[in-house]
């Protein structure tokens, strides 16, 4: 499958997961992923005042909490690259009072519509598992971000201890995809398991970083393994 044919391919699954997302996202953590995503914008350091960033956005959680946390006098950028999902996050935007400063962007991870030395602060959730080429994706957010600004970037791994890996192989296969069945989604969740398989572990990810230019790079696992924060500074 060529770049081009697996990012249209990624872009299908999420715009048909859209309306679903939030929900299965919930069976897929057990409901933890709130809890983590307040901790990845912690993380970020985003502050009252910052222009933040929220890359592969999917529903707007992130960029929600990143909004509430910068206020009235900040902005948040919430770019994805699938128009469902950006969709959902506008509706969902829309009822909350007061109104929180985020624009939605459509946009491609791998090559970002903004200047260099843009951004505060970034986040990422479940995101970077998905993109053609992590390299190239790291480059950008280090493009974009300020000199000393940080990025935390969220996504679920494969644990290295053998037991947490078949509970968690276990748990894909008879609680998460039956659900996502239940929505005629079973190949859009299905996805799932080869994408842990290809994504690089937390050591790897820090190489990454590194070579992709970030001065400081911290890799978090939580939720034993099974899922991690990237912590990266310009």
């Amino acid at each position: 499958m060529s770049i081009d044919t697996q990012a249209n391919y990624i872009r299908t699954i999420f715009d048909r997961i859209a309306p679903v997302y939030d929900s299965l996202n919930d069976w897929l953590s057990l409901g933890q992923h709130r809890i983590w995503k307040h901790m990845a914008v912690k993380w970020s350091d985003a502050k009252p005042g910052d222009t933040c960033l929220d890359l592969c956005c999917g529903s707007g959680d992130l960029a929600q909490i990143l909004a509430r946390r910068v206020g009235l006098a900040g902005k948040v950028k919430g770019v994805d690259f699938s128009p469902a999902q950006l969709a959902n996050a506008s509706t969902r935007v829309a009822a909350c009072y007061p109104l929180l400063p985020i624009d939605w962007v459509e946009a491609d991870a791998l090559n970002l519509p903004f200047p260099d030395n843009y951004f505060d602060a970034a986040t990422m959730g479940y995101g970077l598992r998905n993109v053609t080429d992590i390299p190239r994706a790291l480059q950008e957010l280090h493009r974009v971000l300020k000199p000393n600004a940080k990025a935390a970037i969220l996504d679920f791994h494969r644990p290295n201890n053998s037991t947490l890996r078949s509970f968690q192989q276990w748990y894909l296969d008879n609680l998460v995809v039956p659900a996502a069945q239940q929505f005629g989604l079973t190949e859009e969740y299905a996805y799932i398991s080869p994408s842990l398989d290809k994504f690089p572990t937390g050591s790897e990810q820090v190489q990454l970083a590194r070579r992709a230019g970030f001065a400081a790079v911290t890799h978090y696992p939580i939720a034993s393994g099974m899922m991690g924060v990237l912590v990266i500074t310009k």
